[in-house]
């Protein structure tokens, strides 16, 4: 079976052309439900260059699905038999104003756009960026 991944290596992902936040905005909640944009926030800036895209997306898919322990390997493996949607349609680069930075090992931390270090990484010659997908053709 084809394993799929969408992890990047140093690599910024830049936010959306049209995403209307000026800097890094908190993902509000919805109610009691944690929000995709919320679970992925929560993750990434509580355990910065800790996580890669796949635990994160992995993660936020085993959550919704409630999954059980026993049942996450195999839902993993599932998963990723499949291509899946990369951070560059996440809703932090997209709406919330969160660039992402991906390490040489393909770890991620959130960089607010608006911020001195955001700068310093999209003027980065070593690093690759990308926009984020934009939210409206």
């Amino acid at each position: 079976m084809k394993v799929h991944t969408t992890n990047y290596e140093n690599t910024l992902i830049e936010v959306s052309e049209d995403c209307p936040a000026t800097g890094g905005e908190v993902p509000p909640m919805k109610g009691d439900a944690k929000t995709v944009a919320g679970i992925q926030y929560e993750m990434i800036s509580k355990n910065p260059y800790k996580f890669t895209s796949d635990d994160v997306l992995f993660q936020v898919f085993a959550e919704r699905k409630d999954l059980t322990e026993s049942e996450l390997d195999e839902a993993r493996k599932q998963f990723f038999s499949k291509g899946q949607p990369c951070m560059r349609c996440s809703p932090l680069a997209k709406r919330y104003g969160w660039g992402v930075h991906h390490d040489q090992a393909g770890k991620m931390a959130l960089v607010a756009c608006d911020s001195p270090e955001y700068q310093k990484l999209a003027n980065d010659s070593s690093l690759q960026t990308v926009k984020a997908m934009k939210s409206k053709r």
